[in-house]
C-alpha cells in the first residue's frame, strides 16, 4: 500500500492505494482534519468505495446466470489494491481491473477508475466504471466518506445538524436488525424540513436510507463555529447517513447509485433494486464533490 498527497493553498488530501481510499481531508489555515481517521474503537475505515455492490444481499449470495456467487457487505473494491494511473498537481487518478479473484465472485469484466481532483476548497471524485467485457454488466457504486463529528474539542456530536439544499418530505427505509437488509418498512423523518438535528437514537436502526429526495447538496453544520462539510451529489438515486453507534464521534454522508437488497433468500443480481446495467465497451460516469469551510 502507497500513499500519495496532493495540496493546494487552502487543503491537503492524502489517498492510499489500498482501495484508492482518501484517508485525510486537511483545511490547512484552521490545522483542522475533517476526516475520520479510521480508529479501530468504533469504525477502521476512512471513505471506502462500495462497488460493485452497494449494502448487503441475502446471505452475501446472488444469482447470475444459473450459478450462485458469494458476494460481501459493499462488494470487493474497498479491500483490493489500485494502481496509480495518473498524478498531476492538483490530481490523482487510480485504477482497479477484474482478475482472476474478481472474476470468481463476480463474473463481470471491468475497469475501475476513481479520480480525486482539488479545486480551492473543494475535491472532486469522479468514477469511471467501463464495461471491458461481452454482454451486459451489472454493477452498484457508492461513496461513505466519514466525517469528524464533533470538529472541535469541547463539543457534541448532537451540537451538529444537516442541512438539505431543499426541503424534504422523506422517510427513511429500514434495515431490518443485524442484517443490513431492507425489511419494507419506512419511518418518517422530515415533514417539509431542511434541517436535520443529528441525534445518536436515530441510528439505533442503523443508517438513515432515503430515496427520492429533491437535494443535490447537504451541509454539515455546527452553530458554535464557522466550520463545514458541504457534499454536492447531483443525479444521485439513494443517500445513507450512518455513525456506528453512541458515542461514535463521526459521521457517514453516503450518496450511492445501488441500495442494500431486501429481506429474504438470494435473487438474480439483476433483481436487486438500484443495479446499474453496462453493455460490451459502455462506460459509466459520476462525480460527487466535498467543500471543507
Amino acid at each position: 500500500m502507497n500513499t500519495t498527497y496532493l495540496e493546494n493553498d487552502y487543503v491537503r488530501v492524502c489517498v492510499k492505494s489500498a482501495g484508492a481510499e482518501l484517508c485525510s481531508l486537511v483545511k490547512k489555515d484552521a490545522g483542522l482534519e475533517y476526516l475520520w481517521q479510521a480508529d479501530g474503537t468504533f469504525w477502521n475505515r476512512h471513505a471506502p468505495v462500495l462497488f460493485p455492490i452497494v449494502g448487503r444481499l441475502p446471505q452475501d449470495q446472488y444469482l447470475h446466470q444459473g450459478q450462485t456467487y458469494q458476494l460481501p457487505q459493499h462488494g470487493f473494491a474497498r479491500d483490493q489494491e489500485f494502481t496509480l494511473v495518473e498524478q498531476q498537481a492538483d490530481q490523482l487518478v487510480y485504477e482497479l481491473t477484474s482478475s482472476a479473484e474478481t472474476l470468481r465472485v463476480y463474473p463481470f469484466h471491468f475497469a475501475l477508475r476513481i479520480s480525486y481532483r482539488l479545486q480551492g476548497q473543494t475535491l472532486e471524485v469522479k468514477w469511471q466504471v467501463q464495461h471491458t467485457g461481452e454482454g451486459e454488466m451489472l454493477f452498484s457504486i457508492g461513496a461513505h466518506p466519514a466525517f469528524n463529528v464533533p470538529l472541535l474539542p469541547g463539543q457534541e456530536f448532537e451540537d451538529y445538524y444537516l442541512e438539505f439544499s431543499q426541503p424534504e418530505t422523506l422517510s427513511r427505509y429500514l434495515l431490518e436488525d443485524g442484517t443490513g437488509l431492507q425489511n419494507g418498512l419506512t419511518e418518517p423523518v422530515l415533514d417539509n424540513m431542511a434541517v436535520l438535528p443529528l441525534r445518536y437514537e436515530q441510528y439505533k436502526k442503523d443508517a438513515l436510507v432515503f430515496k427520492g429526495f429533491r437535494s443535490e447538496r447537504i451541509t454539515l453544520k455546527c452553530d458554535r463555529h464557522p466550520h463545514f462539510v458541504q457534499m454536492q451529489f447531483a443525479g444521485f438515486p439513494f443517500l445513507g447517513i450512518w455513525t456506528k453507534r453512541v458515542g461514535a464521534p463521526f459521521l457517514c454522508l453516503e450518496p450511492w447509485y445501488g441500495i442494500a437488497g431486501s429481506a429474504g433468500a438470494p435473487i438474480e443480481l439483476s433483481q436487486k433494486e438500484g443495479m446499474q446495467s453496462l453493455g460490451a465497451g459502455e462506460t459509466f460516469e459520476a462525480a460527487y464533490s466535498i467543500t471543507i469551510g
